[in-house]
């Protein structure tokens, strides 16, 4: 028998059919991602012979009595042995049951009809009573028009399968491959709990060519791919192709309820009587600001990398940006499972300080941390924030897009969160921009942190007429953290036997770690509505 071929479609190259098959239908001259038959997706992902097929043969379904359309159709069914657009079923992925739906553009550029929408909703209807997870991996160019507005009615349905699957607290996982495009894009391709892209994917409502042509502009390199998406905040990762399987197994593990609770005993509980004893180092306020900016104070992300053993990083508000001014994501500490969120100084040079925007977060950057809050107290995770920040963003842009409002908005969300949150300051607490990530059962500043309505520059400037006049005002602000746990603004201080570098932090990372487990147990075992009532009563103290 002859050997078969497929032209790649970037580079144009002639490739064996058994060199993509070796190789997942990646071009080996140019790198380009060749489109995946449905099994094949499944084989590459799923833990061996762990598939198990769900649907029956629906019956064809031609509103519009098109008989083009029927014979299209029927010509697809025969030649690629599928009976529509989309496989589903249940595989184990890391030995963990999942539902699992694949599209295939092989059959009719798997456009969504009644077949293709019925399909899905099953989907979601059978994970939803068997209690699964579900991944789909989506493909479409957008609605089967043959079947005119009993198409477009799909859309409808199967969001409201996707939400009911989502109020019953499960997972979805959503990868977007090339292209998902139309009818799919919106509707459930875009609702899950995390969106992956495939690297290289074409991902949009409307195609480029109709925007260009409705429009009359040309549109920029980039338009549309899956970086572009990522880079407005509408996916959380762009992923390799052969790496969706790790990506997929990390993800899933950090949804599963830990099997054991590591218990680690607390470390120094801070007290009234342990300030007057511990061994508190004196140093005027003006330099604890100081250390709380230095450059070689910690970040955010520094911590999340000494304290948690898995950290997926989730982008975008998915309004459309990302502010890297604020991470967030997934994470595990002693197999605890965890969000976290934090505000992320660019420290390793000023192209990085720019591109965290030097820590200061816009109002993409706030409700980004809002989706992820929301997020993990859907699935009942604690949420840990690490508050370092001189303040929000200021700036026309920054007003514009409604700054005010969404700090506002997640003070709201924050006080009523169901799921136990704490914040630990660890650099500068600045303004309501730190308030923002502050609002939590508990509240702890590392000793060498400062936590203040505004800066000393600017509280002398506003209220004396004299910048010059910071170390008075820093000494008049009570911004350090004895006087705020004395204030009863914060509950607890981590003492720093010297200020934390990047160089000496593993003394501190290993007091965090007894101090976040033992918050951790305290509050595993509070009832959630002791945990929203807590938090209330906390700030309406003040």
């Amino acid at each position: 028998m002859s050997e078969e071929f497929r032209i790649c479609g970037k580079c144009k190259a002639e490739i064996a059919n058994s060199v993509l098959e070796k190789n997942g239908s990646i071009c080996p001259e140019c790198g380009n991602y060749l489109s995946l038959d449905a099994f094949k997706r499944i084989e590459m992902i799923a833990d061996e012979d762990s598939f198990k097929r769900w649907s029956n043969e629906e019956n064809f379904s031609n509103p519009l009595n098109d008989e083009l359309y029927e014979q299209v159709f029927n010509k697809a069914r025969n030649k690629h042995s599928l009976n529509d657009a989309i496989i589903d079923g249940e595989i184990t992925i890391g030995g963990v049951r999942t539902a699992i739906g694949v599209m295939d553009t092989r059959f009719m550029m798997a456009s969504m009809g009644h077949i293709v929408g019925e399909r899905v909703t099953r989907i979601f209807e059978t994970a939803t009573r068997k209690k699964l997870p579900v991944i789909l991996f989506c493909c479409s160019g957008g609605a089967r028009m043959q079947e005119g507005m009993i198409a477009l009615m799909q859309m409808e349905k199967t969001a409201a399968a996707v939400k009911r699957h989502s109020d019953a607290g499960l997972l979805y996982i959503s990868v977007l491959t090339n292209p998902t495009m139309g009818g799919v894009t919106a509707s459930f391709a875009t609702l899950a709990d995390v969106i992956l892209a495939e690297k290289g994917a074409m991902i949009g409502f409307a195609g480029a060519r109709v925007i260009e042509q409705n429009t009359g502009k040309k549109l920029p390199s980039g338009f549309q791919t899956a970086q572009f998406q990522r880079d407005h905040g509408f996916v959380d990762m762009v992923v390799d192709r052969y790496d969706m399987k790790e990506t997929l197994n990390r993800i899933i593990k950090l949804h599963q309820k830990p099997h054991k609770i590591y218990y680690m005993v607390q470390g120094r509980i801070i007290t009234e009587d342990d300030i007057r004893v511990k061994k508190y180092v004196e140093r005027t306020p003006w330099e604890r600001v100081q250390i709380a900016r230095s450059i070689n104070r910690p970040t955010s992300m520094d911590y999340i990398n000494n304290l948690f053993s898995e950290f997926i990083e989730l982008s975008g508000d998915r309004a459309g940006s990302d502010d890297h001014a604020v991470i967030g994501g997934l994470a595990s500490i002693n197999g605890f499972p965890v969000t976290v969120i934090g505000h992320q100084k660019g420290k390793e040079s000023m192209e990085d300080a720019t591109y965290r925007n030097w820590g200061m977060p816009s109002p993409q950057g706030y409700r980004k941390a809002m989706r992820l809050a929301k997020q993990a107290e859907k699935f009942k995770r604690p949420i840990i924030f690490f508050i370092d920040t001189i303040g929000a963003a200021c700036g026309q842009e920054a007003e514009e897009d409604g700054q005010g409002t969404a700090i506002a908005e997640l003070l709201m969300e924050m006080s009523t969160l169901k799921t136990p949150t704490l914040s630990i300051v660890i650099g500068e607490g600045g303004s309501g921009g730190a308030l923002a990530l502050g609002i939590a059962n508990e509240v702890w500043m590392l000793e060498n942190s400062v936590y203040s309505v505004i800066t000393p520059e600017s509280y002398a400037s506003i209220l004396w007429k004299d910048n010059s006049k910071f170390e008075q005002a820093a000494n008049q602000m009570k911004l350090e953290a004895r006087d705020l746990f004395n204030l009863k603004v914060i509950d607890k201080i981590i003492y720093e036997d010297e200020p934390v570098t990047k160089s000496n932090m593993a003394t501190i990372c290993a007091e965090l770690k007894y101090e976040i487990m033992g918050f951790l147990n305290k509050y595993r075992k509070k009832n959630v509505n002791t945990v929203v009532k807590e938090r209330y009563q906390k700030f309406r103290q003040y």
